[in-house]
Order: C-alpha cells, then structure tokens, then sequence
C-alpha cells in the first residue's frame, strides 16, 4: 500500500504545495487508487496534479466523517466520468453544527453524479482484500465527549492488514483514537500495529493527552503519524511513549 498525503495542515518544507486546515490521502492499493477524505477545497487536487496524479483513475472515495473539512473537496469532482465507489457511514452527509457554524458536507450524496456509486455502511466492510473500510466505531474502551448536538456516530476509519500487523488509517478520529485502535484489532484479529496516521483530535486537552498516552504506552506500536487535528502539546506527549513522525502535504509512505 502507498499513501500520499494531499492535504494537511502543513507542507513539508521545500515541498512547495498548498495546505489548508482538513484532510486527504491518496491511497494505491491492489489496482485501487483512493481518495481518502476530500479536504476543505480544491487543494487536494491541485496538489494531486501537481504530483502528478490522474484524477480520471480514481475509482475509490472513503468518507472518514461528515465534516466539511473532509468532504468539501467532494464539489471539485464533477468532472470525474469513470464509475466510483464512495464508503462511508449511512449519516455521513446529515446536516452537522458546532457553535451556531453549519460545518456539515456541502454536497449531498443523493446529488452526486450517476457515476458514483455509493455504499454507505455500519459493518467493516472490504475495499479490498487487504484495506477495510471500518463503518461505526464501538467505543467501549474510551469515552468520547461529543460536539455539541454533534454525536458524530458517522466517525470511521480504516485499517490495512498484513501478515505482520496492522495499519491504521483515519480522519480526526471524534469517535476516540483509542476506541478506533481496539475495534481495528477486534475486527482483524492482529494486536501489533505497525503505523497510525491521520489527525487523533487530541486538542488543548491535557486529561485527553495523558489518557493516550497511557494506552500507547503499554501498545505494541511502531510509528505513528499524528496530523490535522492534533496540536504540538499532544504530539510531545506522544512522543514519550510512542516512535513519531512528521506529517505534512507530500509525505509518502509504503507499507
């Protein structure tokens, strides 16, 4: 698997693209070639095609949550003509508000073009034989305190599985960074995780930092790639337990 991020928060330096506050990845895996997440705006694409990718081959859309930092990218690929699928949880694009701010998707699946073929989904399900697409997070192991009339049921992510363990991938895991790293082991059966990436939505929250921290330290973790939503005093924190890496708008990873 190949992971390309598009759009984070920041840029790597001497990599001269565009950042803005959401998040994408573009995913190679098995002949599939994914968008995960769509950022804010059209930044994703514009730095896509700057790296060179083909836009007219992307056949595979994972919507990690319905937050417009996630899915307004979604209005800058009405041009696409080739069939795609796009996974997310069945209340992904229902209308979402944080202090009086509509911050819900700008688009609407049910006006997406025909050619996208959408699958929404509770239960994990396979995008391909390795890279599954988690649907409704169980939160046993962590409480998550939700946004205000925001409960964020939608929240998912992914995991890629491998002989030696497994790679998580998510958004801004709202349904708790812990909660997503035990249902990805439930589902998979695997205990070592070989990297995390996305945003942990670990923000101004000392009680949250030093939670994580705990559970990291006592995981069979081997990198992890904090991104987005996670501030600097998180990131330190982690860093104690857990081997860290930068993220920015052209990283590459293989996995």
């Amino acid at each position: 698997m190949k992971i390309t991020v598009l759009t984070d928060n920041n840029s790597l330096i001497d990599q001269y693209y565009l950042a803005e506050p959401a998040f994408c990845l573009f995913i190679e895996e098995e002949n599939r070639r994914i968008l995960f997440d769509t950022g804010y705006s059209d930044v994703f694409r514009i730095n896509g095609e700057k790296m060179g990718i083909d836009f007219s081959k992307i056949d595979t859309i994972v919507i990690s949550h319905g937050h417009n930092d996630h899915t307004g990218g979604l209005r800058f690929l009405g041009d696409l003509k080739q069939p795609v699928d796009l996974y997310c949880h069945p209340d992904t694009d229902e209308e979402k508000h944080y202090e009086g701010l509509d911050i819900s998707s700008p688009v609407k699946f049910r006006r997406l073009n025909d050619n996208f073929r959408v699958h929404l989904s509770r239960k994990p399900v396979h995008i391909t034989e390795k890279l599954i697409f988690m649907g409704e997070i169980e939160r046993k192991w962590q409480k998550v305190a939700p946004l205000e009339d925001d409960y964020l049921e939608d929240d998912s992510a992914m995991v890629h599985v491998s002989e030696d363990g497994i790679f998580i991938i998510t958004g801004c895991s709202h349904s708790g960074i812990i909660n997503i790293c035990e249902y990805a082991k439930k589902i998979t059966g695997k205990s070592h995780i070989k990297g995390i990436i996305g945003g942990f939505h670990m923000l101004n929250n000392e009680k949250l930092n030093r939670e994580v921290s705990e559970y990291f330290a006592h995981q069979d973790i081997d990198v992890i790639y904090p991104c987005h939503c996670t501030d600097l005093k998180a990131k330190i924190a982690l860093s104690r337990y857990c081997p860290i890496e930068e993220v920015g708008v052209s990283l590459k990873l293989e996995i």
